[in-house]
């Protein structure tokens, strides 16, 4: 029986690459009743007659998923996140980062429209996005103008399986058609009224580039924390992580504790204070949210 690796999924149809090529399958009948999905990414045992009549049977174990978008055995999620066209929000950028840290996928910061700044704006920008850079993410500004974008990235997607995320309209897919010449993925202008782009990309593709695999996946307009519980939120924040042995009480939320050492280092400005609010922000979002039934 071969394996494979979904690369592609449309229209309830999984194209499946392995050494012989590429098949279109679609899920085994009793996946339905078992209530799984394949997703894109995924490692698989199908059977086939011809490359555009086969079944997948059975799903190996996923080292990670994520829900939005749909994908699953992913090394390292670029968070790509516009400076202006739209804005830089870092409420949004903390979104993703947990959603990220909490699938223990590893996160890079992407940035993208620097060359739509003035000089001291970009200055003020990447004082301030530093500290991303101090507690261990890797961060590239990009400007649309680079003609060396090629060269700037292609050591972090080399031998990767990346999946590329981030708000509508602050640039993925122009940036994934600048590093893949040809690929020609659809674009669309920013909505003024909305301050977003449309959702352009409709489905979850993974593409090769030089060693690796790299997917364009829908903007999103809106996260949520429904797979997050509250214990968990600690964890995805690195800098809480590396100094939480300190605090007094195990387990400490790092809110109204005493002797808590992530709110001593919020004191001694050791800990960015937008984000910290950022944290306060999820902690009561989790709180609020409808019970799932």
């Amino acid at each position: 029986m071969p394996k494979g690796k979904i690369v592609k999924a449309l229209s309830g149809f999984y194209y499946v690459q392995y050494e012989g090529g590429l098949v279109q399958c679609r899920g085994r009948g009793n996946f339905r009743q078992k209530k799984i999905t394949p997703l894109v990414g995924d490692y698989v045992d199908f059977e086939y007659r011809d490359k555009k009549e086969g079944y997948v049977l059975a799903i190996e174990e996923r080292d990670n998923q994520l829900t939005r978008p749909p994908i699953a055995n992913v090394d390292q999620a670029i968070i790509v996140t516009s400076v202006k066209e739209p804005g830089l929000s870092l409420t949004l950028l903390d979104k993703f980062l947990v959603m990220v840290e909490s699938k223990a996928i590893s996160p890079l910061l992407f940035f993208t429209k620097m060359d739509l700044l003035k000089d001291q704006e970009s200055v003020l920008i990447k004082d301030k996005l530093a500290y991303y850079k101090k507690i261990g993410y890797t961060v590239e500004f990009l400007s649309t103008k680079d003609k060396e974008v090629n060269q700037q990235l292609s050591a972090y997607l080399n031998n990767k399986v990346s999946v590329f995320a981030g708000q509508s309209g602050v640039g993925k897919t122009s940036l994934l058609n600048r590093i893949i010449p040809g690929l020609q993925l659809e674009t669309d202008n920013i909505s003024e009224s909305l301050g977003r782009g449309k959702h352009t990309t409709r489905h979850v593709e993974l593409i090769p580039f030089e060693e690796g695999l790299i997917a364009d996946t829908p903007g999103f307009s809106a996260l949520d924390f429904k797979e997050i519980q509250l214990e968990e939120l600690p964890r995805c924040f690195p800098e809480f992580v590396d100094i939480q042995d300190q605090c007094k009480f195990r387990g400490c939320m790092h809110i109204k504790e005493p002797k808590c050492a992530v709110k001593e280092a919020l004191d001694h400005k050791e800990i960015l204070e937008d984000r910290y609010q950022n944290y306060l922000q999820f902690v009561e979002e989790i709180k609020n949210r409808k019970p799932r039934y």
